[in-house]
């Protein structure tokens, strides 16, 4: 057991690098919508979700808390109308914040979830944690701003505007579907095993580990990036 909590943390950690990259705003995406049509929205949408890991890493969190795929799609469904109220609204309207800050608080809710998962709020707090299903949609439409402010980042010009929001938004979502579908499996696949205590253990210590690092990262980034 300790071996596989040590093998497990070392390939977590290993991954810790590809985290501070998550999701950026770059000039070829650009160049995609300039070139493409509405599909190209949908494409990009798709790419940026994927490669999220915030968002990513806080989903994976909520999985582990869950039992049954009917339970998942309920709670991945309240996550999903909670960021595509921000996303769609947020972006219409223009309203704006810091992609920095907006990213912080995003990192905080990997952190929570991590904090949640190993009993946190019990062990340290001794309280119970708040309700799951309220806190992910309040998660989600936080998330939701922060693709917002990523997708207005991006010149999208004035034609078909609201249009080009929505398409991105449905590539969020089937951006969002892809990335968990091998997330939800590997989690069930592994709830059978020997070595899942472990496995959950040094995962959600991990969350809270990455939580961290990305919340300073983006206050650093706020203070002293261009």
């Amino acid at each position: 057991m300790p071996n596989t909590k040590k093998y497990v943390l070392s390939g977590l950690f290993l991954l810790f690098p590809l985290l501070l990259l998550a999701h950026g705003v770059s000039p070829s995406d650009q160049e995609i919508l300039d070139k493409g049509g509405l599909l190209s929205y949908i494409y990009v949408g798709a790419k940026h979700m994927i490669t999220g890991y915030d968002h990513l890493l806080f989903l994976a969190g909520v999985v582990f808390y869950l039992n049954g795929l009917k339970d998942v799609v309920r709670f991945i469904t309240i996550f999903t109308i909670g960021h595509s109220i921000t996303l769609i609204g947020a972006t219409y309207l223009g309203v704006k914040a810091n992609e920095h800050l907006i990213d912080a608080v995003i990192a905080l809710s990997v952190l929570y979830k991590g904090f949640e998962n190993l009993g946190g709020f019990e062990k340290y707090m001794k309280t119970k944690s708040p309700n799951l299903l309220l806190m992910v949609f309040i998660f989600g439409l936080i998330h939701g701003f922060g693709l917002s402010t990523r997708l207005q980042s991006f010149d999208v010009g004035t034609t078909q505007f609201f249009s080009k929001i929505v398409c991105f938004n449905i590539g969020v979502e089937l951006g969002q579907v892809m990335a968990l579908i091998p997330i939800f499996f590997l989690i069930t696949i592994w709830k059978s095993k020997k070595s899942y205590s472990a496995f959950y253990k040094a995962t959600n210590f991990y969350l809270v580990i990455a939580g961290i690092g990305l919340f300073l990262y983006q206050i650093y980034g706020y203070f002293y990036g261009n």
